[in-house]
């Protein structure tokens, strides 16, 4: 016993202590663990600052789209989650700059044209990652502005867009990213846009909603079909885009009707009104007291008024003239023009309302012009166009201060023609509750219900 007794105590390994006090590390160390776990688990929140340098988290991914319009030329970027989802940029739900004149003010000088955008691209570069910017795809979509240049000189815009971007911007570029939209690819981002911010996509397409977008050149219907009934369109007049786009979007696949009418936006409207009414020399939806011209692209057609002034029931008779209301229609059922109207439907009951629509309604004091959105019935607008129709120019002047000098003599007519192309055109009863639509809420910000998201959304969901 002293022999043993008298040899050097062992030394414990750490090992030895670890297992000793085992139970007392677990209570310790436990806590820890959890916090550390929870810490590691939070979302962070979206960064508070406009200029963003650092890294952003890897679940994001950024679009930016230009929307090149004839009045000007606006820049969107847009963040997303790996859901698909938007999240902030600094305090904003998306960066939007514009500036003016747009791409087609340029037309003697491309590579001036393109130069144009190095502002805005330098906007998009700031609030963007450096080291996530060669995975952010860029899109350009010229409309109206660089139509009405011809395919000659807007290819030439188009190309020095290219060459920049390839250049200056350090996005991911691709040349078929830079083009002109045609009127169905506004329709179709245009329903993507609205459909997503209301939290539809994933949806059946039932629970989509339809959308009408007035333009300036042009308006489009666009709503999801049922597939039986995408099977059935008929094919389009050559040189028209198929009436039938197939999309897949979270997981769904959509078919959508989505028409585009060249020469019935709001403003192309007018000169087909003026061309059908005016066998007198006049028009009955002018304004009493207005004697003038109207140009449109490169035509000038008389817009004089009566002698008797504005009429609504004479001017509605040259609206649904100008509508071609009467052609024939060679397919089961047609809108107006002879145009196959997609069928109807669930995807059609819901209609969402935008563009002109909202500015017309806003400004003859129906809406509130601050609103978002607004529910109305094409009725408003017939009751709306009567009390115009009935007014002088001086008159409708005072009548309505929102409404630019020169539109207030075509206040009569442009309210008769968006009440007819809405009943007589798409065929909506005249007490149909719609919805007026300018911004969209989502999460807590308010989003533009316009084109530029639809196209964000398919280049994010391919890249």
């Amino acid at each position: 016993m002293r022999r043993y007794s008298q040899l050097p105590a062992r030394q414990d390994t750490l090992a030895d202590r670890a297992h000793r006090y085992r139970g007392v590390l677990l209570v310790v160390l436990a806590p820890v663990a959890l916090v550390s776990l929870v810490l590691l688990l939070m979302p962070r929140s979206p960064n508070t600052h406009t200029h963003t340098t650092h890294a952003a988290p890897a679940a994001s991914k950024y679009a930016v789209i230009f929307d090149a319009g004839s009045s000007g030329s606006r820049v969107h970027v847009f963040r997303f989650d790996a859901n698909l989802d938007l999240l902030h940029i600094g305090s904003e739900i998306e960066l939007f700059v514009q500036k003016k004149p747009g791409l087609s003010a340029y037309a003697a000088d491309p590579r001036e044209a393109a130069e144009s955008l190095v502002s805005l691209i330098d906007k998009a570069k700031e609030v963007i990652p450096a080291e996530l910017r060669d995975q952010t795809p860029v899109r350009v979509g010229a409309t109206a502005g660089l139509r009405a240049l011809g395919t000659e000189k807007s290819e030439q815009i188009l190309q020095a867009v290219r060459d920049l971007l390839r250049e200056k911007s350090s996005f991911k570029n691709q040349p078929d990213w830079v083009t002109v939209l045609d009127g169905s690819q506004e329709g179709a981002y245009e329903w993507v846009t609205i459909n997503y911010l209301l939290g539809n996509l994933g949806k059946t397409y039932a629970d989509t909603v339809g959308v009408v977008d007035l333009g300036g050149g042009s308006v489009q219907m666009a709503y999801a079909i049922a597939e039986k009934d995408a099977e059935k369109a008929p094919k389009p007049a050559e040189g028209e885009d198929a009436y039938v786009k197939k999309l897949f979007l979270k997981g769904t696949t959509y078919y959508l009707y989505v028409h585009s009418y060249l020469r019935y936006g709001l403003l192309a409207a007018r000169a087909e009104i003026l061309k059908a009414g005016n066998a007198n020399g006049y028009s009955n939806c002018i304004l009493a007291g207005h004697q003038g011209q109207y140009k449109y692209g490169d035509k000038t057609f008389e817009a004089s008024a009566a002698p008797s002034g504005g009429s609504y029931s004479d001017c509605r008779d040259d609206v649904v003239k100008a509508l071609k209301v009467d052609e024939a229609c060679t397919h089961m059922k047609c809108s107006f023009g002879g145009i196959w109207n997609g069928g109807g439907g669930d995807g059609q009951k819901n209609l969402f309302v935008a563009s002109f629509f909202f500015d017309r309604a806003a400004e003859a004091g129906f809406i509130n012009p601050e609103a978002a959105v607004a529910k109305v019935k094409p009725s408003d607008f017939k009751e709306a166009a009567k009390r115009a129709c009935k007014l002088n120019v001086n008159d409708a002047q005072s009548s309505y201060p929102g409404v630019q000098k020169d539109n207030i003599p075509y206040i009569c007519m442009d309210l008769v023609y968006q009440y007819t192309l809405l009943v007589d055109g798409f065929g909506v009863e005249p007490q149909h509750e719609m919805t007026l639509v300018k911004k969209v809420p989502y999460s807590d910000a308010f989003v533009e219900a316009a084109w530029p998201l639809g196209s964000a959304i398919e280049v994010a969901s391919s890249s």
